[in-house]
């Protein structure tokens, strides 16, 4: 799942492609053919579809994706949410690619006179997905990527109070997008493990846009998926739940 065109063909690229053109409700998946994980596999193959930006549009997307395969008879093994976003200095530096631990809804819950609440702390909720720990390491390892917390907000930080008022609330925080939790939120609704990668565009606080290095950003997500696809090619375990087989 990514937000934007340009994410989804920096990740088409990084898989190899060709993509064929396959339509959904939710949008046109391209989808990837990639090589069995062991040689009496069937052809595998990756599904990647622009979902939109923000937890909303994305978590409509993910879940309209996930029925479609389920109603099929041939559900996802693995949802990634993947693209580019701002890292919190000094752990995730521009052009540095991270993949959650933690998936973190930074700013769903209540302002208050103390300060904010999550929803949690209303007593209803979540405000965490957590990946499952060993594909997690795996999966940093293969694409040479830090592994920390990222947090998804609607509001994309745009100061430096923000960034420290972040930081304060979650000192494992490497990086800021906005998808991710709605990625994981519509994953767990079908009982599929969820990650998150992000190359790293941007610094989170002061907007500064003449700063950003989204080309670079880019082709950092494309070497991450790369790695990540060569090292299921030689057979180790952390992605072999993407995509899924095809039966036929």
């Amino acid at each position: 799942m990514t937000a934007v065109a340009a994410e989804r063909d920096a990740v088409v690229a990084g898989l190899g492609g060709p993509p064929a053109q396959h339509e959904l409700p939710a949008g046109t998946l391209a989808r990837v053919p990639v090589p069995p994980h062991t040689a009496p596999d069937p052809l595998s193959y990756a599904d990647v579809l622009v979902g939109g930006v923000g937890p909303a549009a994305v978590a409509a997307a993910s879940g309209a994706a996930l029925t479609a395969a389920a109603l099929e008879g041939r559900p996802y093994g693995l949802v990634v949410s993947a693209g580019i976003g701002g890292g919190f200095a000094p752990g995730a530096p521009v052009g540095s690619v991270v993949v959650a631990d933690a998936i973190v809804a930074a700013d769903l819950g209540a302002q208050t006179p103390d300060g904010f609440v999550p929803v949690t702390g209303l007593g209803f909720g979540t405000v965490e997905h957590r990946p499952p720990a060993g594909l997690v390491q795996d999966v940093a390892a293969a694409a040479g990527a830090v592994v920390g917390t990222v947090l998804t907000v609607s509001t994309v930080t745009g100061s430096a109070a923000r960034a420290a008022e972040l930081t304060d609330h979650h000192p494992r925080a490497l990086a800021e997008a906005m998808e991710g939790f709605g990625v994981a939120e519509a994953a767990a609704a079908h009982g599929c493990p969820v990650l998150e990668i992000r190359a790293v565009s941007n610094a989170v606080g002061p907007r500064d846009r003449a700063a950003w290095r989204i080309p670079e950003a880019l082709a950092a997500l494309t070497a991450a998926v790369a790695e990540l696809g060569a090292a299921r090619w030689q057979g180790s375990p952390p992605a072999r739940a993407i995509g899924r087989k095809n039966p036929s």
